[in-house]
């Protein structure tokens, strides 16, 4: 089953790294975030990528033609500088043939996800799309007090319980170009909103480790996850 990895963004609120770079080539210890990607279905049995590039394509195809990862495939596919992730898709539908399931995700977020089990809920559910979503971390330290206004509790950005967002990691049947109209489209809206109408997307509910690096802070959270050997993406 082949891996679509979205990789064609601006990254302009990283933009301290993404001047030079594209945001999926911002290094993770001592490798870019989307090698650290590729490995997480790598560790899950998958071995065929279609990288969907667009902004300074050049340098991640330059990097996997000398960068070899073990039994992989791993094609680059330049998807236009400003398509939107919908359009970056629909590019890709000469790759695939009809009744293929793929897989899609982000080039920007890691996560310890069991991804042999996401297309496990995917093929019981029988619907054209799968969709992981997670509990996003809070922005702030929770503070739990007592009556007298002691602290009690204290924890530092926990996982908060209330509410899910999309945390990438889909599953698709081929169908799913069919709601694909043009290049400048947003999966995640008309699309996702028409499956949702016609009851066609199903959710995979992930409650462990996830983090996108949409900052140079969440760089440096993750980098420094690395340091300390808690990088449960491993």
């Amino acid at each position: 089953m082949k891996v679509v990895i979205l990789c064609g963004g601006l990254g302009t609120r990283i933009s301290e790294e993404t001047k030079y770079k594209p945001k999926p080539m911002v290094k993770i210890g001592q490798y870019p975030i989307l090698e650290h990607i590729i490995n997480i279905y790598v560790k899950n049995g998958f071995k065929e990528f279609i990288l969907a590039s667009g902004y300074k394509s050049q340098m991640i195809k330059n990097y996997f033609k000398k960068k070899k990862i073990k039994g992989t495939k791993i094609k680059t596919v330049f998807t236009g500088k400003n398509s939107l992730t919908g359009g970056r898709i629909k590019k890709l539908k000469k790759y695939f043939e009809k009744n293929e399931k793929f897989m899609v995700t982000y080039g920007d977020g890691l996560s310890n996800i069991n991804i042999k089990k996401l297309l496990k809920f995917h093929e019981k559910h029988k619907k054209i799309a799968t969709m992981t979503v997670i509990h996003p971390p809070a922005r702030f330290g929770e503070a739990i007090l007592n009556k007298n206004d002691f602290l009690v509790k204290f924890e530092e950005k926990p996982q908060v319980n209330q509410g899910w967002i999309n945390g990438g990691f889909f599953v698709f049947n081929y169908e799913i170009f069919n709601f694909i109209k043009h290049e400048y489209i947003m999966l995640e809206k008309e699309p996702i909103k028409s499956l949702v109408k016609r009851k066609q997307i199903k959710v995979f509910k992930h409650h462990g480790f996830w983090k996108c690096m949409d900052t140079l802070r969440d760089k440096i959270q993750l980098n420094t996850m690395l340091k300390k050997n808690k990088a449960p993406w491993l």
